[in-house]
């Protein structure tokens, strides 16, 4: 059994087989005289690769497969050795949230309406991060019903504020369908073995209700209360109810000073739903067949806050992977996320009477969307949760979990490097077939990689917190800490030999302080350090494993345990660094010994 190097968990297991690649000029003979030597059989040819075999090691073999494989890579004749290794299989990781395997936006192999990779891949993001509190993700909208469960926990709502009703509870009225709620869910729902849970369920919710109208003093507050209460991204699935509606002076500014003066001048993410018109962000359409013409001829389109240069647009998806059908498009696209599918939607209400664009008679195909609703019978459906909620107002805040988990893995990103991030990690999904309802065709993406309908693609979560987090520093302790406090303990103690109540040394932090990196150094020499546990234990008392019984014959440990080497440390982040730390060590088996000659605590922390 064997080990990688640098990740003492993993073990690897031989088989009995070693496939040989040979020079094109070796003949039989010559492989012959090679395997014969070190006592291989041949099992077979490899179909397609020429001069490939299959060999066996037998039991008058002079080494295991490795060592045999390692020999004859020094060979002329040998363009390859390759032993057959077994490695175990692990899975991503999965929520247990009852209703999570309804959630196919998120992840899912297959089945009804349901095309390959129409996901975002966010089991895999999982693996890395399911988002921290100290992120914080702003949803505004309409109301919010912050009594459901999915949208509670410690430190989950953040600063909530209603600047309709000028308080600070921004919930729902007997009437309301409470499109906030459903909106939120999406991004942010707790992971609490229940329900839903949203792409980002560590991070935490900033629920603003606006006042219903935008004008210039109500966008205002909205961006300002956001970056006055340090929300890192702000989701916004909602437009103005007009064809053509440019941005004042004072909107523009309001959006700006948040995109580039929140999270400390790194600029909070803004992202903002196309629309569900099926229509230009900004652009002229030749308009026909309204009712009582409403719109014809040449008409331009105008979504002000969608165009708007520090704003993420975001168009909408199917399960299918083909363009919604309501799904507004344009150059300004940055990208798009799954959504349900649906006509155009499009209204105005003129002296009591609702007029609707023109419909669609095409089969509209895809799945609709799964996320929290207003808590029983009020909402969209009776009971907690609604299965039909789609729109761009679904994507947007899907988009907004896949920001929050990338800032989550990375909070040094500037606003533009997560917009940059979430396009060059998509997937390009193409629809090639006409819209229904205008007959353009906008699925394909020019040389830039850009496409009208889909912007730079379709989201890809593990892609884009993988990225993120390459781009994190390399000191010593990570850069989404601006200070560090460094502790350290070099007493020189022996670890009593086969005694599980080991040894502890203690390491005193006196500040206050919220931990947004942590980092271990452990200085052990032992006879046998097969034999030792290492342990830290944090001043909540809980016993965190840092090494297990994995070293074998080494006789040196010098080794630091970070939170990406030790993901167990993920539990310490945004905690108080305050009290006794400990390192405890066991010897659990007798003969050997050793020693702890110290040990170094570095927590980094924000301002």
């Amino acid at each position: 059994v064997y080990q990688l190097q640098d990740n003492p968990s993993s073990y690897v297991y031989l088989s009995d087989q070693i496939t040989i690649q040979f020079a094109a000029w070796v003949d039989t003979n010559k492989i012959t005289i090679i395997t014969s030597s070190l006592n291989l059989t041949e099992e077979k040819p490899i179909a397609d690769l020429p001069n490939t075999f299959i060999f066996l090691v037998s039991k008058q073999s002079p080494d295991n497969p490795l060592k045999i494989a390692n020999q004859l890579q020094t060979l002329a004749e040998v363009l390859a050795a390759e032993p057959n290794v077994f490695i175990q299989q692990e899975t991503h990781y999965r929520p247990n949230d009852s209703l999570y395997p309804q959630q196919w936006y998120l992840n899912h192999n297959g089945g009804n309406q349901l095309a390959i990779g129409s996901h975002i891949c966010v089991e895999q993001a999982w693996d890395i991060t399911r988002g921290v509190r100290s992120v914080v993700v702003a949803v505004v909208d309409d109301s919010f019903d912050l009594n459901h469960p999915d949208l509670q926990g410690v430190g989950k709502i953040v600063a909530p504020r209603d600047l309709k009703e000028k308080d600070f509870l921004p919930l729902p009225g007997e009437q309301e369908t409470s499109h906030g709620t459903a909106c939120a869910g999406l991004a942010v729902a707790e992971e609490n073995g229940q329900g839903i849970v949203g792409v980002a369920p560590g991070c935490a919710l900033m629920p603003i209700r606006t006042t219903g109208y935008l004008d210039d003093e109500s966008i205002e507050d909205i961006f300002n209360w956001a970056l006055k209460y340090n929300a890192s991204v702000i989701s916004c699935s909602w437009g103005a109810s007009a064809v053509y509606f440019p941005l004042s002076l004072r909107q523009k500014a309001a959006v700006t000073r948040a995109a580039t003066q929140g999270r400390n001048g790194k600029g909070c993410v803004i992202l903002f739903a196309a629309g569900n018109a099926n229509r230009p962000i900004s652009g002229t359409v030749d308009e026909q067949n309204w009712p009582k013409d409403l719109l014809k001829g040449k008409t331009k389109w105008l979504s002000g806050f969608a165009i708007h240069p520090d704003v993420i647009a975001v168009s909408a998806s199917t399960s299918l992977n083909k363009k919604a059908a309501y799904s507004n498009w344009g150059e300004n696209i940055s990208v798009c996320a799954p959504s349900n599918n649906a006509p155009p939607g499009m209204w105005f209400q003129e002296s009591g009477f609702v007029y609707t664009q023109p419909t669609i008679s095409t089969t509209i195909d895809g799945l609709g969307m799964l996320t929290t609703d207003q808590i029983g019978k009020a909402g969209y459906n009776p009971g907690n949760f609604t299965n039909n909620f789609g729109g761009t107002s679904s994507a947007t805040p899907v988009v907004a979990g896949v920001a929050a988990l990338m800032l989550s893995a990375n909070p040094d990103l500037t606003a533009q490097q997560v917009n940059r991030i979430l396009q060059e990690t998509t997937d390009k999904i193409v629809d090639p077939q006409p819209d229904p309802q205008l007959g353009l065709q906008g699925g394909t993406y020019n040389s830039n990689g850009h496409c009208l309908w889909f912007g730079y693609g379709k989201v890809n979560a593990a892609k884009a917190v993988r990225a993120a987090q390459k781009l994190r520093g390399n000191g010593l302790v990570a850069n989404n800490a601006n200070k560090l406090i460094r502790g350290e303990n070099k007493n020189q103690v022996t670890i009593p030999d086969g005694q599980k109540q080991g040894v502890r040394t203690t390491i005193v932090v006196p500040q206050n302080i919220i931990i947004n990196d942590i980092r271990i150094a452990v200085n052990i020499s032992h006879d046998f350090l097969g034999d030792i546990e290492v342990y830290l234990i944090p001043p909540n008392s809980q016993s965190l494993l840092l090494q297990s019984r994995t070293l074998g014959r080494q006789t040196r440990l010098e080794k630091t345990y970070t939170v990406s080497s030790q993901p167990l440390l993920k539990q310490l982040l945004n905690s108080s660094a305050k009290g006794n730390w400990q390192l405890h060590v066991v010897d659990c088996s007798p003969q050997d010994m050793g020693k702890l000659n110290g040990w170094e605590l570095l927590i980094g922390y924000r301002d």
